[in-house]
């Protein structure tokens, strides 16, 4: 008998691959850092991550030879090992075989339950980079301070920025008051496409997973472990007369460097 007088995944995945596609395209679209655009992302085969964090060395400075020559002293830097275990994120559903339903819905919602989890714990881990001051005059004026303290401590890479939903509104309030008017390419591009964009240098984020407050940090001050980023699988579940559905993440967050951020806490 010909194969393809057989229902499967072979002549019917045209079921499976929106479902699984739809998952990873909404888990993606609906997180900030599953990207690794913000924090670094390392694979990690095993779902252990180890990375060290290095301290600083002073360099030598040679202006004359010594009689007779000598070797360039050498320097020992000190490490502190950062593990990152990955944990297991996951959404199920069942669907049974009763028609009319829509498997890219279903891997929308799946999706974007996994990456909501992840980015809440994400949230948590930027509560743990170092306190900055929230005296300022503004929330505005704290950013630029905490920028400020942030290029002192001698962090020279990229920032990024993460602003809690709720001081979106007065976030950009400030950017509208008197005191910043008259910049056009702050200012004013601010108010017309309602986007934050880039404060101090800073590309700024809004995200409902911070409550009350603002975080700014580098690179390097955390990392993603990654062991498997978002799937989507499918199987047989004949006690329900239909399909398992289930969207999974194995990955973790980490900090690193606490001292590369700043995080900026209103609530209190």
């Amino acid at each position: 008998m010909a194969n393809s007088a057989y229902t499967s995944g072979i002549n019917t995945d045209a079921l499976f691959v929106p479902a699984k596609a739809a998952t990873v395209f909404a888990a993606h679209e609906s997180s900030l850092f599953l990207g690794g655009q913000l924090i670094p992302v390392v694979n990690a085969p095993n779902g252990v991550l180890q990375v060290p964090e290095l301290a600083a060395v002073a360099a030598t400075k040679i202006n004359a030879e010594a009689a007779p020559g000598v070797d360039i002293d050498s320097v020992l830097s000190a490490d502190t090992k950062n593990t990152i275990v990955a944990n297991l994120y996951a959404a199920r559903s069942v669907v049974r075989d009763l028609g009319n339903v829509d498997p890219n819905e279903i891997g929308r919602v799946l999706g974007n339950s996994v990456s909501a989890k992840f980015d809440t714990d994400v949230a948590a881990i930027l509560a743990t980079l170092t306190g900055g001051t929230t005296g300022g005059s503004t929330v505005l004026d704290d950013i630029f301070g905490a920028v400020g303290a942030i290029r002192g401590a001698g962090e020279t890479g990229m920032l990024y920025g993460v602003v809690s939903a709720d001081l979106y509104g007065t976030i950009m309030s400030a950017v509208g008051s008197t005191a910043y008017a008259g910049g056009e390419q702050f200012q004013g591009a601010a108010l017309r496409s309602g986007m934050l964009g880039a404060i101090a240098g800073v590309p700024m984020f809004v995200s409902s997973y911070l409550t009350e407050s603002v975080a700014v940090f580098g690179q390097d001050a955390m990392r993603i472990g990654m062991q498997k980023n978002i799937d989507l699988e499918v199987g047989r579940r004949p006690e329900a007369v239909g399909f398992d559905v289930v969207a999974s993440l194995h990955a973790a967050v980490g900090l690193i460097d606490a001292g590369r951020g700043r995080y900026l806490d209103y609530s209190a």
